[in-house]
């Protein structure tokens, strides 16, 4: 059997019931729950798993105690019916929008970071000027954002590339920067400090984002840079609603994008610390698939993007202010939390 006529008999026995499988044997790794998952009995399962690997002519999972583990072939099938499987459920989602007199949908992954500002700006106008387009915003982090994109759930995203290799697949265009301030409730004892320092900082509870997002490895590196260990008191939170949540709640420390707190800051709920932690990292910007045109909606969309977004220049130091004054905070770093 030649290339072609394999890959013919391959097309002819999988059906998209067989991704919506594998998608959930990867989720699940467990053959009763995937059967539960795409709401077929468990024989039938099994044998939809047996018929898909003599399909492909290779397993996909080796069955062990430990439950199943896809194999190296395995990984990259089930990361095709994954991106396939999205595909088809945002083309039937858009189908029906349309069907039903909408103009179309367009969704988009983006940090917490851009929301406040280049975000609601671009979508606030695309929605005064299409009411009838469905959109969608997906994410908070970065790490989030570039799944969502692999995965084919969002037609473009707002964030950063979060590892050297990604370049090979996204696309990133910079559109913007965003200052970082380390921040914690106005009863805080720290609040009404003039001066403080980042060792004086430590004995805190903290609250910080996920080690696979960009603020928490420039936390990280500035601790190595002052010889200090990462506070013993952190909790990871890839939530800013939810880290907000808790910084109101007990006497911890966060390091937030300005545009996230600001009016949290301007309410007096939060005080901004007086001082400066890190240097710029490129800006956020527009990731998309590469080779891969974007649809009309999302064309339009970039541009609206393309016209709110500021000028990325370079960082500059700003002088020490009192505590809680917004306008004059040192800039820890100029970029998201994401």
């Amino acid at each position: 059997m030649n290339h072609q006529t394999a890959a013919i008999a391959l097309v002819n026995r999988l059906k998209f019931k067989h991704l919506a499988l594998l998608v959930a044997l990867d989720d699940a790794r467990n053959v009763h729950q995937a059967a539960d998952a795409i709401n077929v009995a468990q024989p039938s399962a099994s044998r939809m798993l047996s018929d898909i690997e003599q399909a492909f002519g290779f397993l996909l999972f080796e069955r062990n105690a430990r439950g199943m583990q896809p194999t190296s072939l395995g990984v990259v099938t089930l990361a095709y019916a994954r991106r396939a499987l999205a595909e088809l459920t945002r083309f039937a989602e858009d189908l029906d929008v349309k069907r039903r007199g909408g103009h179309g949908q367009l969704t988009v992954g983006a940090i917490m970071g851009a929301a406040p500002d280049l975000l609601a700006l671009a979508v606030a106008t695309l929605k005064t000027e299409r009411p009838l387009l469905h959109v969608r915003v997906l994410g908070e982090t970065s790490d989030q954002v570039v799944q969502l994109l692999h995965r084919r759930e969002v037609d473009l995203a707002l964030g950063r590339l979060t590892n050297p290799l990604q370049h090979n697949e996204f696309s990133f265009e910079p559109l913007a920067r965003e200052t970082l301030l380390l921040v914690v409730r106005t009863q805080h004892p720290l609040a009404q400090q003039a001066h403080v320092t980042l060792a004086e900082l430590m004995a805190w509870p903290w609250v910080a984002q996920p080690i696979s997002s960009p603020a928490r490895v420039l936390f990280e590196e500035e601790l190595a840079r002052a010889g200090l260990a990462t506070p013993v008191n952190l909790t990871e939170c890839a939530s800013i609603f939810a880290t907000l949540q808790l910084l109101e709640k007990y006497d911890a420390i966060a390091m937030l994008p300005e545009s996230v707190v600001r009016d949290h800051l301007r309410g007096k709920l939060l005080v901004a610390l007086p001082l400066e932690i890190g240097k710029s990292l490129p800006g956020f910007g527009l990731l998309t698939r590469k080779g891969e045109a974007l649809a009309e909606p999302a064309e339009h969309f970039v541009s609206l993007l393309r016209r709110f977004s500021q000028p990325i220049k370079p960082a500059s130091a700003t002088p020490t202010h009192a505590p809680g004054d917004i306008a004059s905070v040192p800039p820890l770093a100029a970029f998201t939390a994401d």
